[in-house]
């Protein structure tokens, strides 16, 4: 394969004409391993080679990795040479080469996941993996639904939809920030819980703030009463490591362009293989598909020279190893929050547990909204971060690292705060 020889430059003048994942697992080899994750979260030497990978701006300060985050130059690199590929003869190159190929993306993210790669199907992003869910999920009139207000607007829409076409009812549940721990989440879904209730939607990690939920705990509570859980895992997959075992969930969703860096608009939803033929596809497939998970990818045209790249991605990732690279994201989120808790005016509004918390935080300022936050912090001192806003409940800015983020850049912000709780705007 043509993509199969390509290298690419990381770092000038640090390491040359290697792949960003193999210049990664030849510094790991260079230290007298093992070494355990948490030994190696604040290691600089290491983690300068991994943020040598990226080709981001340093006169901005991105924090808001939660969104979208960038791809390596391996991955980017990949990107390019498919569509190089895909550009030098488009139906014979696509149809017989790379279309081929897209099944191992599925066996690789599957293998990830700890899934059968008959349930994986590739997607655009988050909201279509749920979506397709939410509205193909057969429902009928006053079967509940169960979520919070800190579930993805989208997701919120996907399911008032249903309320108008269909009549189901959706409940919307309400919990503090931050967390009065992982019991509490648990005890509100089972109190909301009435004989007509069909579903809960749960988020994996809360959006707002960054919040793990306990979705086993979860996702078994409702099995044992025959109600399904929809997981919400955009800010999941590729942050921290687990599998679909240690989630015993039927239906997850997820982003592949947030934590695990791959192309923008790529993600995947995964359906108990039991589960498939009873969910309509977003888009119509053939009868004889009912019971394929293919059936969710029949959108037509689809661009390879995005989802084929997935690969590299997930190369980067297990360079790096998610072990490590999990404990470096709290380390990050640590170092900040640390530091601007000892400001009266700052409410930390995310957990500082490992089972509730890893690279994403968020906080708020007395008098300030989140969007005063980040207009200040872009204004004044070039930091990127994103307010969220859960109307009558916070405002806040949720601060999102990556691995590509320096210490430097961590205490910018951290000072930049600091000034902002002691002398204000």
């Amino acid at each position: 394969m043509l993509r199969r020889h390509f290298v690419s430059t990381v770092g000038a003048g640090i390491v040359a004409l290697k792949p960003s994942a193999l210049v990664i697992a030849d510094r790991l080899a260079a230290y007298d391993m093992p070494r355990s994750a948490d030994a190696l979260a604040d290691d600089e030497d290491f983690w300068f080679q991994v943020q040598q990978a990226f080709t981001v701006d340093r006169n901005n300060i991105n924090l808001n990795n939660g969104s979208v985050a960038p791809s390596p130059r391996s991955v980017q690199r990949a990107q390019l040479d498919y569509l190089t590929m895909t550009n030098m003869s488009p139906s014979h190159y696509v149809d017989e080469m790379l279309y081929p190929e897209f099944e191992v993306v599925r066996r690789r993210l599957a293998a990830r996941f700890g899934c059968d790669p008959e349930e994986l199907a590739i997607t655009r992003n988050t909201t279509e993996a749920l979506e397709a869910v939410q509205l193909g999920m057969p429902l009928s009139r006053g079967d509940e639904v169960i979520t919070t207000t800190q579930d993805y607007p989208s997701m919120h829409t996907a399911w008032r939809t249903r309320e108008r076409r269909d009549g189901i009812v959706l409940k919307v549940l309400s919990f503090p920030v931050p967390s009065a721990g992982p019991d509490d989440l648990v005890q509100r879904f089972e109190a909301a819980i009435t004989p007509r209730t069909k579903v809960l939607h749960v988020s994996h990690v809360y959006f707002t703030t960054g919040q793990i939920a306990p979705i086993q705990r979860i996702c078994r509570l409702a099995r044992a009463r025959g109600i399904e859980v929809v997981v919400d895992g955009g800010h999941a997959f590729a942050q921290f490591p687990f599998t679909r075992d240690d989630l015993d969930c039927d239906y997850f969703g997820t982003s592949l362009h947030k934590w695990l860096s791959a192309p923008v608009g790529t993600g995947f939803l995964y359906v108990r293989r039991a589960k498939i033929k009873s969910i309509w596809p977003l888009f119509a497939a053939p009868a004889e598909m009912d019971d394929n998970i293919r059936k969710f990818e029949a959108i037509g045209t689809f661009p390879v020279h995005i989802r084929n790249p997935i690969t590299e991605a997930l190369d980067f990732h297990e360079a790096i190893g998610p072990e490590r690279k999990a404990a470096r994201l709290r380390f990050l989120r640590r170092r900040w929050t640390r530091h601007v808790a000892q400001f009266p005016r700052v409410k930390l509004l995310t957990p500082d547990d490992d089972a509730q918390s890893c690279a994403l935080g968020a906080m708020s300022v007395d008098g300030l909204t989140g969007p005063q936050l980040v207009e200040h912090l872009m204004t004044k001192h070039r930091i990127h971060v994103r307010a969220r806003i859960v109307p009558n409940e916070f405002s806040c800015i949720r601060v999102t690292p990556n691995v590509y983020t320096t210490v430097a850049e961590i205490d910018a912000f951290a000072r930049a705060i600091e000034l902002l709780a002691t002398k204000g705007l």
